[in-house]
């Protein structure tokens, strides 16, 4: 399944994030499309993913909270989207 997660920098954060995020990487079950790290405190960071499970999901989440409010959405493809409006207007 498709993921957005958007990451809010809790103040004071920004040098202890960076330097977790050299040394991380994305736990297995979790396939990294994008990941962007922004120059603004909010959001901080938008990462597009797929997981496997939602307790990937919310792992993930864990590993990160102590740096930043965290808000994970589902999300489907352009192509998706279109794909099921044909079908919604029928």
């Amino acid at each position: 399944m498709l993921f957005v997660g958007i990451f809010k920098l809790l103040e004071g954060k920004t040098t202890a994030a960076i330097a977790k995020r050299l040394g991380w990487q994305y736990p297995e079950g979790m396939n990294s499309i994008a990941e962007y790290w922004l120059n603004t405190p909010d959001p901080a960071v938008i990462t597009i993913f797929e997981a496997d499970s939602e307790a990937v999901v919310v792992q993930y989440t864990v590993e990160w909270s102590d740096f930043f409010a965290i808000t994970i959405v589902p999300a489907i493809t352009a192509e998706e989207g279109m794909e099921l409006g044909k079908k919604m207007m029928g």
